[in-house]
């Protein structure tokens, strides 16, 4: 059976992928910093569709703690094919409020969103490439596109995240697949923890595509870049119903 990790996949996107990849036949490691319940939860979805999962605690921002991560997957299924890295972080400021970003909330946002896709990635490509459809997606944000978001730092992080996504489309090519998904705003306990339900309507009332994704609206283009596109690399698919056009 092939083989995915997905980090942050306690809830959310990272809960949605991880099942979506277990639904395909994949065993699926499910990484977690903090959530060790729901990570338990999102376990039992996947072993409900028949597949095995392999629970995982790391800080992604720790690089011996993701190079410890990637042995217990070989100890544990030999293989890799698929990795999300989907792990996330942030502090709402207001991006008029300079002061506020304080150089601990930016170190923090940048060692989790930026250095802990490069850790990861860079811990897996060794047992990627023994996969002949080896495939990365990270997943990052119209922030990184548009400058506009939960805060400054964050918005710089999803812009470097996006422009790493190219690079390191080049470095592991032809043998490694490198994409990224940005969605617009999404339904999940992390973005309601700053925002109301009235207030993501209102955000969202003028879009195109008039409301929030779900975070299965991201996981169909996860999937779709990870298990499908075999010619697109390099590339940062907008999913925002329409928000940025």
């Amino acid at each position: 059976m092939p083989t995915a990790l997905v980090t942050g996949s306690a809830t959310g996107v990272g809960r949605a992928c991880a099942a979506r990849f277990a639904a395909l036949g994949f065993n699926v490691v499910v990484n977690y910093s903090r959530s060790e319940s729901e990570a338990n939860e999102t376990c039992r979805l996947i072993e409900s569709e028949g597949a095995s999962s392999l629970l995982i605690k790391c800080d992604v921002s720790r690089d011996e703690d993701v190079r410890h991560m990637i042995e217990q997957v070989e100890k544990r299924f030999g293989t890799l094919d698929v990795v999300i890295n989907n792990a996330g972080c942030t502090f709402p400021v207001n991006h008029k409020n300079l002061d506020e970003m304080t150089e601990e909330k930016w170190d923090r946002i940048l060692e989790v969103n930026l250095k802990g896709p490069f850790f990861v990635t860079r811990a897996a490509v060794p047992l990627l490439r023994k996969s002949d459809r080896a495939a990365i997606v990270n997943v990052s944000s119209i922030a990184g596109i548009g400058g506009t978001g939960s805060s400054i730092a964050y918005c710089a992080s999803k812009g470097g995240l996006n422009t790493m996504t190219k690079s390191l489309a080049r470095a592991l090519a032809p043998d490694i697949r490198v994409n990224a998904v940005c969605p617009g705003p999404i339904e999940t306990r992390w973005m309601s923890a700053w925002m109301t339900p009235e207030e993501i309507e209102r955000m969202t009332a003028n879009d195109p595509l008039p409301r929030a994704s779900t975070p299965d609206d991201i996981a169909d283009a996860v999937l779709f870049l990870a298990t499908g596109a075999q010619m697109m690399t390099g590339q940062c698919i907008v999913v925002d119903g329409g928000r940025t056009i």
